[in-house]
């Protein structure tokens, strides 16, 4: 049955429901507390960047217990009865499943989205607000695949209280010759490499 039957059939559908359409579903969707949502397709400039980071990331984290992952995972949001995929993001150490699955991840301490015009609005807005839900989680970065601009988004909190004010500090990079130093990893990333053979 396809996401598209299936909706128009049942205005919800179960977790389970969407679980199982998902493993034979042609494109990805998005679960929203019972509402499934179809995710736009990337573009090459899009594919590239994603690749650009893993790859440059792997690297740099090969000798670490830090752990990559691509968009094949979900991220599920328990506060949010939420299952979502990330563009990239990273554990420390073992990933924690959900239930006994081994395709919804818990425990992310560091996403990234590479932005495209139908879910900027989504990735800035109500997507960070259901990530900031998960006690790992503590770096945040929105990627153009437009122009070289970078919003890095770090949790002063980290560590702390978890009854703390949960503080954001925002740092824009938005030149080729810059460098982002992340934080959670306590590695240094070179704007352009991120953007290695990306035409503007």
């Amino acid at each position: 049955m396809s996401i598209e039957l299936a909706t128009k059939a049942k205005t919800h559908l179960t977790l389970d429901e969407y679980r199982s359409i998902e493993v034979t579903a042609e494109e990805r969707h998005e679960y929203r507390n019972g509402e499934v949502v179809a995710m736009s397709g990337g573009s090459e400039a899009h594919s590239s960047i994603v690749s650009n980071l893993l790859i440059y990331l792997g690297f740099l984290l090969r000798d670490t217990d830090f752990r990559l992952y691509n968009s094949d995972l979900r991220v599920w949001i328990p506060a949010y009865q939420c299952g979502t995929y990330t563009d990239l993001m990273i554990c420390n150490g073992r990933p924690e499943f959900n239930d006994d699955r081994t395709d919804e991840i818990l425990n992310p301490l560091l996403i990234v989205e590479v932005l495209s015009p139908s879910t900027e609005a989504y990735d800035r807005a109500e997507k960070f607000r259901k990530y900031r839900s998960l006690p790992s989680f503590c770096e945040y970065l929105l990627v153009s695949q437009t122009e070289p601009y970078i919003e890095q988004y770090h949790n002063l909190d980290r560590g702390l209280d978890r009854n703390s004010s949960d503080r954001w500090e925002l740092q824009v990079l938005d030149r080729i010759d810059q460098s982002i130093f992340l934080h959670s990893l306590d590695v240094e990333l070179s704007i352009a490499e991120i953007y290695r053979r990306i035409d503007f």
